[in-house]
């Protein structure tokens, strides 16, 4: 297990975005302890002081193996503010968007920093690759996502089957060099992919599964 100490430096910095998401944390902490490899750090960020994750966190931290775990406050607003604030504290040579409530899918972490050291830019999680699924979705919800990334792929030519997911990693030259002119939503996710395959710069994708969430509802 490799959680970052105090004195080492992280490969990967993995940010959450939470609101509310006490019920769900702590098993997806335990996932990326049991599962990642790669020199991590855990980048907790947080709209308000009374939201029921940050309790659900440190009173669990004996349990988390001497996890690196920084609470960072939303110096924005919404998921979106949240993920740009994570961004702008992580100073790790890649950074992913990680969802609060995915306790199943940390043994990609580890993949997905390969294909990053091999020279990608920014490698994305999809459900619509081969080997990737979405479980549980309600029908319309399903039927527009996928009609929106098969057009992405087919008529727009971005390189991944899912471009709307906002599990995402960047190197750290896409969150330095690509600036976000957007302001809400997944678009902190869709925007600099975009951009870098505007530049020419290496996209990659592996596979992830999807399960509708059990606890709580998704703010984005």
């Amino acid at each position: 297990r490799k959680a970052v100490t105090e004195s080492a430096r992280p490969r990967l910095d993995i940010v959450i975005p939470v609101y509310n998401e006490g019920a769900n944390i702590v098993r997806t902490l335990h996932a990326i302890a049991r599962e990642v490899k790669s020199p991590y750090r855990v980048m907790i960020a947080y709209d308000r002081e009374d939201d029921d994750t940050l309790p659900a966190i440190t009173q669990n931290r004996g349990a988390l193996g001497g996890m690196a775990i920084e609470f960072v406050r939303n110096r924005g607003r919404g998921a979106h503010g949240a993920v740009l604030t994570g961004f702008a504290a992580s100073d790790a040579p890649f950074v992913v968007v990680y969802p609060a409530d995915d306790d199943y899918n940390a043994t990609i972490l580890d993949p997905m920093v390969a294909e990053a050291a091999r020279g990608c830019d920014i490698v994305c999680a999809s459900r619509f690759m081969a080997g990737g699924s979405m479980v549980g979705c309600p029908w319309l919800k399903a039927f527009l996502v996928r009609t929106a990334n098969f057009t992405l792929y087919h008529l727009a030519r971005l390189p991944t089957h899912d471009a709307s997911n906002g599990f995402r990693m960047f190197s750290r030259r896409v969150v330095e060099r690509i600036p976000l002119e957007s302001e809400a939503g997944f678009c902190y996710s869709i925007e600099p992919l975009v951009k870098a395959h505007r530049l020419g710069w290496r996209i990659a994708e592996v596979p992830v599964r999807w399960f509708e969430r059990r606890h709580g509802a998704s703010r984005f």
